[in-house]
C-alpha cells in the first residue's frame, strides 16, 4: 500500500493524528499517537528491548530531556548542529537548500555540501522560490536545537536533539557503579526534539519524536574481540557500498571488507535480527554506507539502515561509529575523566570509543505499517498484517447472535482475558463487517461466542490472515492465545 493509504488508516481508526488540529496556528511537524498507536508503539519498544537490550545484555537508563548548554558545547551540536536554508527575497518563506536543490535536480544532495555549492546550483539551475516563484537569497545555516530559559534567571538550556547525550555524561558514574567491563552497551528509549525546517510527511519528519538509542562504548584496540559473534555469524546483511549492494553474511562481511570488524557486524547483525520480526520485509531493506560529505559531523564510519517504501527509501537507523568524539568532549570541558579500566587489555587505561544504533520510533512504525497493509480483493477486505505480537488489540471478542444467555458468555469470556491481553469487545453489526474492522486494524485472533458454546464450553478461534478457524475450549484459551502471541 502506499503513503496515503496509511495515512488514511491512521486518522480514521486511531493510530496517529496531528497535534492541536483544531487550531489554525498548530504548528507543523506534531503529531500525537492515538490508543492503537499507543499500543503498537509500546509493543515495538518492548520488542526492541526483548531482542536488543536483554539479549545483548545492556544496560537502560532514562535521562533528561532539558539538558545544559555545556552538553552541547562539548558534544558540537552548538556550532554543528545546523542545516543549510535560504529565503525567499519575495515572500521570507525559508526552505531547506539542500532538499530544495535535491528535489528540482532529481538527485541526493548531502546535508554537508558547502553553502556556497548549494548557492551555486540554486543560480546555475535557476531555482526560484517554490511558494511564489520569488528569487532566492544566499544560503545560510540554521541550528535545529529547541533554546528553553530555566529558572527566574533564565538561564539558558536546550530540549535534546537525541537521547545519547545523557548516555555519554553518565557514562563514568554507570560503569562504575554498575562494574562493567568492555565493550558495555548503554541504551535509551525517549523523546527528542529538533526544529525542522520543512516537517513533512506525518511521521517522516517531526520537530518532536520517539529515538530508540543504543550507545556500545568498546576499546578501539579490541573491535574483534566479541565474545558472542558466534551467535550472529551466519545473519545475512545487505549492504549498499556505493553503487554495490552486497547480501552477504556477518563473518564474509568481515572477511570481504565490507564492514570494518566484529563489533560493528555483530551490532548490524543483532539490528538486522530485530527487524526482521518486526514485518518489515526484509528484501526491501539495507544498511547504505554513508560517503564522506553524508555523514554525521561526529562520525567516521557511518552506516543508514533504510526502507524502501511509496515514498522512496527511508533511513530508519543511524549506525555511527563515532570513535571518541563525545567523550572527549565532554571531559576536556567538564575537566572530568572519562577513562576506564579495561580488564581485557592488561588493565589498560581507555578513553573508550562508541559505535551507536539511533532508531527512529516514529519512522520504524509507519514502515511497519506500510509493509503490513494490503488489499485482499478476493476477500473483498482491507487488512494489516501485523505481526501478532505487535497488534494494538490482540484479540476481538464477538458474541454471534445478541441473545441474553450467548452476550452473557461472550461477556464472561471477554472478562476472563482482558488482563492478560489487549482485548476488543464488539457486538454491532454483522459478523462479517466485525470481522473487517478487527482485520483492519491488525487483530490476529477473533473469537466467536455462539450457541455451540453454551452446549460444550468451546469458541470459535478465527484467525485474521488465513481466515482459517478452529474450536477451542474455554478453559484452554489463555494458553492458546499465549503461545499464538508469543514473539519467536
Amino acid at each position: 500500500m502506499n503513503y496515503d493509504a496509511v495515512t488514511e488508516l491512521a486518522l480514521s481508526r486511531g493510530f496517529y493524528f496531528p497535534s492541536c488540529e483544531i487550531y489554525a496556528d498548530a504548528q507543523a511537524g506534531f503529531w500525537e499517537y492515538g490508543p492503537l498507536g499507543v499500543a503498537l508503539k509500546n509493543r515495538y519498544v518492548e520488542l526492541w528491548r526483548r531482542e536488543l537490550v536483554r539479549r545483548d545484555g545492556m544496560l537502560e537508563i532514562d535521562g533528561s530531556q532539558i539538558m545544559s548548554r555545556s552538553v552541547f558545547v562539548a558534544s558540537g551540536h552548538l556550532e554543528s548542529f545546523n542545516d543549510p536554508v535560504v529565503r525567499c527575497t519575495k515572500c521570507s518563506s525559508v526552505h531547506r537548500a539542500d532538499r530544495l536543490v535535491g528535489e528540482v535536480l532529481n538527485t541526493i544532495v548531502p546535508e554537508r555540501m558547502a553553502d556556497g555549492e548549494l548557492g551555486a546550483l540554486i543560480l546555475k539551475h535557476g531555482i526560484r522560490c517554490p511558494k511564489c516563484g520569488g528569487e532566492l537569497g544566499s544560503v545560510s545555516r540554521f541550528n535545529m536545537m529547541f533554546k528553553v530559559s530555566v529558572g527566574a534567571d533564565g538561564s539558558d538550556a536546550y530540549l535534546r536533539p537525541e537521547t545519547c547525550q545523557s548516555i555519554f555524561v553518565d557514562f563514568a558514574r554507570l560503569f562504575k557503579i554498575m562494574r562493567c567491563k568492555l565493550p558495555v552497551a548503554i541504551a535509551q528509549v525517549g523523546k527528542s526534539f529538533r526544529n525542522e525546517i520543512a516537517p513533512r510527511q506525518s511521521l517522516m519528519r517531526l520537530r518532536e519524536f520517539y529515538q530508540a538509542e543504543i550507545e556500545v562504548f568498546c576499546n578501539p584496540r579490541r573491535l574483534d574481540a566479541i565474545d558472542r559473534f558466534d551467535e550472529v555469524r551466519d545473519v545475512m546483511l545487505r549492504v549498499q557500498d556505493g553503487d554495490t549492494l552486497h547480501e552477504v553474511s556477518a563473518e564474509q562481511a568481515i572477511r570481504k571488507g565490507i564492514v570494518p570488524n566484529r563489533l560493528v557486524a555483530y551490532y548490524l547483525a543483532l539490528l538486522s535480527e530485530f527487524y526482521s520480526k518486526t514485518g518489515i520485509d526484509m528484501s526491501r531493506s539495507r544498511f547504505r554506507r554513508l560517503a564522506e560529505d553524508e555523514k554525521a559531523f561526529y562520525a567516521t564510519v557511518a552506516y543508514d539502515f533504510e526502507v524502501h517504501t511509496s515514498l522512496g527509501w527511508v533511513e530508519l537507523v543511524a549506525c555511527n561509529y563515532r570513535s571518541d568524539h563525545d567523550l572527549k568532549g565532554h571531559m576536556l570541558l567538564s575537566k572530568e575523566n572519562m577513562e576506564v579500566m579495561d580488564v581485557e587489555d592488561g588493565n589498560s587505561k581507555v578513553l573508550p570509543h562508541v559505535f551507536e544504533l539511533s532508531m527512529g520510533i516514529e519512522r520504524s512504525i509507519y514502515c511497519i505499517l506500510e509493509h503490513s497493509l494490503q488489499e485482499d480483493r478476493e476477500n473483498d477486505r482491507l487488512v494489516l498484517r501485523l505481526r501478532p505480537y505487535l497488534a494494538p488489540v490482540q484479540v476481538g471478542i464477538l458474541p454471534i447472535v445478541k441473545k441474553d444467555d450467548v452476550e452473557a458468555k461472550a461477556l464472561e469470556v471477554f472478562r476472563m482475558l482482558r488482563k492478560e491481553f489487549d482485548v476488543f469487545y464488539d457486538d454491532s453489526g454483522s459478523i462479517g463487517r466485525r470481522y473487517r474492522r478487527l482485520d483492519e486494524i491488525g487483530t490476529p485472533y477473533a473469537i466467536t461466542i455462539d450457541r455451540q458454546t453454551l452446549e460444550d464450553g468451546t469458541v470459535t478461534i478465527r484467525e485474521r490472515d488465513s481466515m482459517n478457524q478452529v474450536r477451542v475450549r474455554i478453559e484452554s484459551l489463555r494458553d492458546e492465545l499465549a503461545g499464538r502471541l508469543r514473539p519467536p
